[in-house]
């Protein structure tokens, strides 16, 4: 495809970008690009740590597809090398150590998700242990030439720990270094990361310019509040989304969200444009813009239609409280059923609706168990054949029941 004049890729990509270091850099050097006819080579990195991606780290895939959309070359780095030594970015304790199993096993699960939002064909995959397993002890020791002691422990990370009396070991300070060296094997451009990577996005322009290449761009975008508004999107945290979930699951959790933090979402989770975010803010309906979001983003890792099903689920379970089309229908557990009725507390343990029998004891006694349509009062059901519509919070199943 023929490029865009520079000011529109410009005005283009700096949507939903924290920082660019250098703006002017870029300009350069995609009227360069514009030139010559070639594609400029953009590149992030993601450690292989965990298993499945959510939506915090779209927010640079996102970018990296708005690249590809201007017709530039976008590389997605797997760092299947750096990930056994673990970035140390933002850590106060030295970060455990990966298996290369664990690694192999999660780089395989990142190439099947990314392709949800970048375009496979026009992405490079590649891993930086084609240039960093063979890299030679020599190799190695000019690379740590080319960076100061003092300049790494200018990191808020080290200096912390350092003044805390807590141990830095020597390969965590070569995270920096075999980062960098990546945009130096790859020729990067721009560089992409989270504002936590800046520190080290900046240490690939100081070698690329010792090994004689151009210095890269850096472009980063900002750190995804997780569904608490408060804290960095996180597994560990519990505040995440994650791409791979059920549409149903992931609509709900998109409509837990605060009404300030929705337009952060629509700013930076999908391709909706300013000027249209801010005619938003001006009169905005919170429930309907919301649905409208979290309609979006199950579309973007789903399908269209699965997303106006969630949306219909929500609508009918959460907003009218009516019983899921999808409920589970199960047969009555044999252990259930005595003489005189149905052990309410020991069904609901054993088709799933509550921990244990003592738990749906309480539940039930607290009046929280709906049976077709009428809170249970006693831990006995008596009656006879047909089907039980359970309710319990939020949580529904039919049973079956025979020969009563």
């Amino acid at each position: 495809m023929p490029f865009l004049p520079v000011d529109q890729q410009i005005a283009y990509l700096k949507k939903g970008l924290a920082e660019l270091i250098r703006e002017e850099d870029l300009r350069e050097r995609l009227a360069e690009s514009l030139k010559n006819n070639r594609p400029i080579r953009v590149k992030a990195g993601f450690d292989p740590t965990a298993p499945d991606l959510h939506l915090g780290h779209t927010v640079l895939l996102r970018k990296m597809k708005h690249f590809q959309d201007l017709g530039h070359t976008v590389i997605f780095l797997i760092g299947d090398m750096t990930g056994l030594i673990g970035d140390p970015t933002g850590r106060n304790i030295l970060r455990p150590p990966m298996t290369r199993e664990e690694i192999d096993r999660n780089a395989q699960t990142y190439k099947e998700q990314v392709f949800k939002i970048l375009d496979p064909v026009k992405t490079e995959i590649r891993f930086n242990s084609e240039w960093l397993q063979p890299l030679s002890f020599e190799n190695l020791i000019k690379l740590c030439s080319k960076y100061t002691l003092a300049r790494l422990m200018e990191r808020n990370d080290f200096t912390k720990r350092y003044k805390d009396g807590i141990a830095i070991h020597m390969h965590e300070l070569l995270y920096p270094l075999s980062q960098a060296y990546d945009s130096v094997a790859l020729e990067c451009d721009v560089e992409m990361g989270g504002t936590d990577q800046t520190t080290n996005l900046l240490v690939g322009r100081e070698i690329q310019s010792d090994y004689g290449q151009p210095r890269q761009i850096v472009a980063t975008v900002p750190l995804l509040e997780g569904l608490d508004g408060v804290e960095k999107m996180s597994k560990s945290k519990g505040n995440y989304i994650g791409i791979t979930e059920p549409p149903k699951i992931m609509f709900r959790k998109v409509m837990q969200i605060s009404d300030e933090l929705m337009f952060r979402y629509y700013e930076l989770l999908t391709d909706v444009q300013m000027d249209e975010i801010a005619k938003m803010r001006v009169n905005p309906e919170p429930m309907k813009l919301k649905m409208e979001l979290g309609r979006r983003i199950v579309a973007d890792f789903h399908s269209q239609q699965e997303a106006d099903s969630a949306v219909e689920a929500f609508d009918r379970e959460v907003r009218q409280g009516l019983e899921p089309a999808d409920t589970e229908t199960v047969d009555l557990p044999p252990q259930v059923q005595t003489e005189k009725g149905i052990r309410l507390d020991k069904l609901l343990a054993a088709v799933g609706l509550s921990e244990s029998v003592t738990d749906a004891a309480r539940k039930i006694k607290a009046g929280a168990l709906d049976v077709n349509g009428q809170i249970a009062k006693d831990l006995l059901l008596i009656g006879s054949a047909g089907t039980l519509v359970l309710r319990l919070g939020k949580k529904w199943k039919r049973v079956r029941v025979t020969g009563i």
